[in-house]
């Protein structure tokens, strides 16, 4: 099955991870991938994998922060694959940050979270904007977080930036509307990659606190990605789904 065939996606942060996985997943249904990433040689890699396995993909070097990066991405994808169907915005800052209480985070940090995890959303939300209200269509997930909803301690800035990213999904989605341009978002719980391998006791803490009685796998997001982008959600807009295995149930 091919649901997305002819399709243009960029999926940001996707040289590894979860933004390999979906890039992967959108490639194996027939989409073209533009690999978006800061991590230029990752990025590369990304592409090249795709491409040797008989898709199409383009790796583009984009820091998510910087407007004319974000302009370049869209600009690539229109003139080397002809369109921009869908957009994923899974870049973002998690690991390395600072677990510190509100009075305790700097605010440096704080800033640069903001930057990377809301800003960047905005800026490439507004660069493929253009072609897709043009165009009469599009599909835009953003990666929001669990997080959100649990609200834990010494994580403000994370959790912060995660709720702003519902926020801004859900303004676009009413905005975008008229132009026929569905705007969702999907928030992972901890997800079972090469950083969170190096962290065993949150592992078990969460597999211990989860139904499911797992952690995430990237291809679960990538699940989760691809029916926002496909024509199974034409008609689902300002959503969120969260995907963690149980953790958080509304």
């Amino acid at each position: 099955m091919q649901r997305l065939k002819d399709k243009v996606a960029i999926v940001t942060g996707g040289g590894r991870g979860i933004g390999k996985a979906i890039c992967l997943k959108m490639a194996e249904e027939a989409a073209k991938v533009v690999v978006a990433d800061i991590l230029d040689k990752e990025a590369r890699q990304t592409a090249d994998e795709i491409n040797a396995n008989g898709g199409e993909a383009l790796a583009v070097k984009v820091d998510v922060t910087n407007e004319k990066d974000t302009l370049y991405m869209a600009n690539q994808a229109i003139e080397k694959l002809g369109s921009i169907d869908i957009l994923v915005n899974n870049a973002g800052m998690l690991y390395g940050l600072t677990r510190e209480s509100i009075m305790g985070i700097p605010l440096d940090e704080w800033d640069r979270v903001m930057e990377v995890n809301v800003k960047g959303i905005l800026l490439c939300c507004k660069a493929v904007f253009p072609q897709m209200k043009s165009q009469a269509k599009g599909k835009i997930i953003n990666m929001s977080s669990d997080v959100f909803y649990v609200g834990p301690p010494n994580f403000s800035h994370y959790a912060t930036s995660k709720g702003a990213v519902i926020a801004l999904t859900r303004c676009l989605a009413a905005e975008a509307a008229p132009y026929n341009i569905c705007v969702n978002s999907v928030a992972p719980g901890v997800v079972d990659t090469e950083s969170t391998a190096s962290l065993p006791e949150l592992r078990e803490m969460i597999i211990s606190q989860t139904p499911l009685r797992r952690l995430a796998q990237p291809e679960d997001i990538a699940g989760a990605v691809l029916f926002f982008a496909s024509g199974e959600s034409n008609h689902v807009t300002g959503q969120t789904l969260i995907v963690d295995g149980g953790m958080i149930m509304q």
